[in-house]
C-alpha cells in the first residue's frame, strides 16, 4: 500500500516537472518593453517590428524560451505616446526600445534608470537623449535614421525629377517631428536658394491641414511637397499621398515603402535594417554593457526608389541617369 502511494507520489510530481520547468524558464526571462510610434495596423511598421525580431532571434532571443515582450504602439498620437510609455516603464523591464523621437523622448522623461534603445531618431543630442554620438552617457543609446543635411538632399532630388518646381514646402507636424520642425530647415532652405526654389513650411497636425497644405501647393504652378521624417505623417502617408496624386503636387517621401505604396519617390535609410542592428544592442545591454558606453550608430544603407507609375500619372519624364542610380523603380 505504502509502496502503491509512493509511486503514485513520484507520478503525479513527474507530470508536473514540464510545467514547472516552464514556468522557472518563463520567470527567469528577461523582459523587453518596445513602444512603436506607429500604428498597428500599418503593415510596414508590421515589418519593421519583424526584422527587430529576426535579429533577437540570430542573438540568441526566443519568445517564451527566454524572453518576453511587452508591445504597444503609439499611433503618431502624443498624448496616447506619454500614456503608454508610464505603462511601460511600470512593468520594469531589463531594456526598452523606443522607435520615433517623440517616443523616446517620452520614455527617457519617465525613467532615468532602465537602459533604452532609440530607432529612427533623427537628432537624439538635439533632443536631449545623449549627451553625444560616440559617448551617449545616462541610459540611452541608439540608431538615427537620418542627419540634418537630409532636407536639403529631399529637395535637390524633387527638383531633379520634377524640373518645373519653383516653390517647395517641407511638411511636418511641430509636435512629433524632429526638432520640433526646425531640423531639417537649414539644409531645406540652403538648397532651396541654390535651385532657384522658393521654400515655405507646411505645419500640420490633423489631415484636414494636410489637404490644406497641398491645396496651396497645387493653387500656383510649379509646387512641389517635401514631406519630413515624422511619426505623425508616417500614420497619415496614405492620405497624404492620395492627396498629392489628387492636387497633382510632386512629392518626395522619407521612406522608401512610401514609394512602393504609391507615393512619386523616396530617399531615405534602410529602415529594415536598422530595426534589425538595433536588437544587437538589445542583445549586449542584456548581457551586461551599459547604454551609455555604446555609441549611436548611424544608418549604412540607403535607398533610393522611384514609382514610374506615379511619375507618369504626373506627367514627369525621368531622366534615365536618374533611373540608372535608383536602387528600385517600380513600374
Amino acid at each position: 500500500m505504502r509502496r502503491r502511494n509512493f509511486i503514485k507520489g513520484i507520478a503525479i510530481s513527474a507530470a508536473g516537472w514540464p510545467l514547472l520547468a516552464g514556468a522557472q524558464q518563463l520567470q527567469s526571462a528577461k523582459r523587453i518593453g518596445i513602444l512603436m510610434g506607429y500604428a498597428e495596423d500599418d503593415p510596414e511598421a508590421q515589418r519593421r517590428f519583424a526584422a527587430f525580431q529576426d535579429g533577437l532571434a540570430r542573438a540568441g532571443w526566443t519568445v517564451g524560451r527566454n524572453l518576453q515582450i511587452d508591445l504597444r504602439w503609439g499611433s503618431g498620437d502624443i498624448e496616447r505616446i506619454k500614456q503608454l510609455s508610464g505603462e511601460i516603464v511600470a512593468l520594469k523591464p531589463d531594456v526598452i526600445i523606443g522607435n520615433t523621437t517623440p517616443v523616446s523622448v517620452a520614455l527617457k522623461g519617465t525613467t532615468a534608470s532602465i537602459p533604452i534603445v532609440f530607432v529612427i531618431v533623427s537628432d537624439p543630442v538635439g533632443e536631449g537623449l545623449v549627451t553625444s554620438l560616440a559617448r551617449p552617457s545616462g541610459n540611452v543609446t541608439g540608431f538615427i535614421n537620418v542627419e540634418a543635411s537630409m532636407g536639403g538632399k529631399w529637395l535637390e532630388l524633387l527638383k531633379e525629377m520634377a524640373p518645373n518646381v519653383n516653390h517647395a514646402s517641407i511638411m511636418f507636424n511641430p509636435d512629433t517631428a524632429p526638432g520640433g520642425g526646425k531640423y531639417f530647415l537649414p539644409s531645406f532652405e540652403l538648397a532651396g536658394s541654390k535651385l532657384g526654389v522658393t521654400t515655405r513650411t507646411a505645419p500640420v497636425r490633423n489631415v484636414a491641414e494636410i489637404e490644406q497644405a497641398i491645396s496651396n501647393l497645387a493653387s500656383e504652378p510649379g509646387g512641389g511637397l517635401v514631406m519630413m521624417t515624422d511619426g505623425f505623417l508616417t500614420v497619415h502617408r496614405a492620405e497624404a499621398m492620395k492627396l498629392a496624386a489628387t492636387y497633382k503636387v510632386p512629392s518626395t517621401y522619407p521612406v522608401a515603402a512610401y514609394a512602393r505604396e504609391g507615393g512619386l519617390f523616396a530617399y531615405s535609410a534602410d529602415y529594415l535594417d536598422l530595426f534589425f542592428r538595433s536588437a544587437s544592442y538589445v542583445d549586449r545591454i542584456l548581457k551586461g554593457e551599459k547604454p551609455g558606453e555604446l555609441p549611436v550608430q548611424v544608418p549604412t544603407k540607403f535607398e533610393l526608389v522611384i514609382n514610374l507609375k506615379t511619375a507618369k500619372a504626373l506627367g514627369l519624364n525621368i531622366s534615365q541617369i536618374l533611373l540608372a542610380t535608383a536602387d528600385e523603380v517600380i513600374e
